[in-house]
């Protein structure tokens, strides 16, 4: 009931809401996420895209549009801090299910970096606000942008912050000298260095040196914990180590990106075609682009027979461990390059994850909502704020049927959301997916 009648209200008013100036929130319960508590019953002013006020019944113009969420609970938006997505659909994919900032880690084409990024973040296409990171390596095995001289290495820094990316990706092979001259470019231009565990270097020296954020929790596998026995390659760390890779991470003040669900999924399909399948079968699957459909069906992981069923097992652990020693997490869905994750539902995936992980609700929704917005205050200069629901905050906004900090699964159906100045209600929401779904099936 609470859904049709907010969805009446809201229809009647979508016409006036598109990109008004002033938009008041009224009777909604908030949850500012600022700390572990719920505003009861009260009152939200928007103004030109930010968070005006809360709890101050103002002297309004006549005509000012005004949503009754009638005891709805009010949240900031979703963030999503890793994935791959590069097209519109995807960008209202993310959008329809509540995400409101994204980071995109890297082979973003030239025009979404440049020519979409910024459409998006200035508000004149709808989608969340987006982040992206330039992503380099020392060979050409993964397919990146290769450097392999500190000399290389300063001039990319430079090249990616003057075409508006917000961070430098590290990978795998990259060159402990272009590493190191990468890191300090970083530091003198004002960008953030994040990513994978580099060979040469390893997660320790590396987040001394500046990195900001690591990129998957997996990357301690190979960048700090011991090498496994040469006859079990795939035996999990040693549980006693966990305190010292948490003291690192600490020490430095770095976040790590919790993909939980996108370390079981690929492990869920090394050596098991029928397991690819049954993704390209799920009901998520109709709003997956065609082409990423193909590279699904030929995903690699499945050729390869290898059980990391203990490791998988291991780190749900380490992911709970980092929670509640305080390190900060970030969540990503790492969508759509990967086999089972579509944008926007797999980063609702990876949220309940870490709750079947053994997170509170409060810490797995703080991964996905506050901390994101504490790591880019940290590392994007003069952006804006969000994360939480405050006076002079981004008006991220998700609005939801019941109280998050209780029931996750609300934010699985939103009944509206607010990015870059605009209310979109649940009935454009669906309509959104519905015309991604209709596209993709060449309808």
């Amino acid at each position: 009931m609470l859904r049709v009648l907010l969805a009446l209200s809201m229809m009647l008013a979508c016409a006036a809401l598109a990109r008004a100036e002033t938009i008041v929130f009224e009777n909604v319960n908030v949850v500012p996420m600022d700390r572990e508590r719920v505003i009861p019953r009260t009152t939200v002013i928007v103004t030109d895209g930010a968070i005006a006020s809360i709890g101050i019944k103002a002297k309004l113009p006549a005509g000012t549009p005004v949503i009754d969420g009638n005891g709805a609970w009010l949240m900031p938006g979703l963030a999503d801090m890793h994935n791959h997505v590069t097209q519109r659909d995807d960008l209202t994919l993310l959008l329809a299910n509540g995400v409101t900032t994204m980071l995109n880690m890297g082979e973003a084409t030239n025009a979404f970096a440049g020519r979409t990024r910024i459409a998006v973040n200035r508000g004149d296409v709808p989608g969340p606000y987006v982040f992206t990171a330039f992503v380099v390596d020392g060979d050409p095995q993964y397919g990146h942008f290769i450097v392999r001289t500190p000399d290389e290495a300063r001039a990319i820094v430079r090249l990616a912050k003057a075409n508006g990316y917000s961070f430098m990706k590290v990978y795998t092979n990259l060159s402990a000298e272009a590493f190191a001259a990468l890191a300090d470019e970083a530091r003198v231009q004002g960008i953030g260095v994040v990513g994978h565990n580099v060979a040469a270097v390893g997660l320790a020296k590396q987040l001394a040196a500046g990195q900001a954020m690591v990129a998957h929790v997996e990357e301690f596998f190979t960048g700090f914990f011991p090498e496994p026995p040469a006859d079990d390659q795939q035996a999990p760390p040693d549980e006693a180590r966990i305190a010292d890779a948490i003291a690192v991470v600490k020490a430095h003040g770095a976040f790590v990106t919790s993909d939980l669900f996108t370390y079981r999924t690929i492990a869920a399909q090394f050596g098991r075609p029928e397991a690819v399948k049954a993704y390209l079968a799920a009901p998520e699957a109709r709003y997956v682009s065609p082409g990423d459909r193909i590279d699904w069906a030929r995903s690699g992981y499945q050729k390869k027979a290898v059980d990391l069923s203990r490791r998988v097992a291991f780190e749900a652990r380490f992911v709970k461990a980092m929670a509640h020693a305080g390190v900060p997490l970030i969540a990503g869905g790492d969508a759509p390059t990967i086999a089972g994750l579509v944008p926007g539902f797999a980063l609702h995936d990876e949220i309940d994850a870490m709750r079947g992980a053994g997170l509170t609700p409060w810490q797995a929704l703080s991964a996905a909502t506050r901390t994101p917005g504490e790591f880019i205050a940290k590392t994007v200069p003069g952006a804006a704020k969000f994360g939480i629901v405050a006076p002079g905050y981004r008006a991220d906004l998700l609005l939801v049927a019941d109280n998050p900090l209780e029931k996750l699964a609300t934010l699985r159906a939103p009944l509206g959301v607010m990015t870059g100045g605009r209310w979109h209600d649940a009935a454009a929401l669906q309509a959104m997916l519905a015309e991604v779904a209709a596209v993709r099936a060449g309808r």
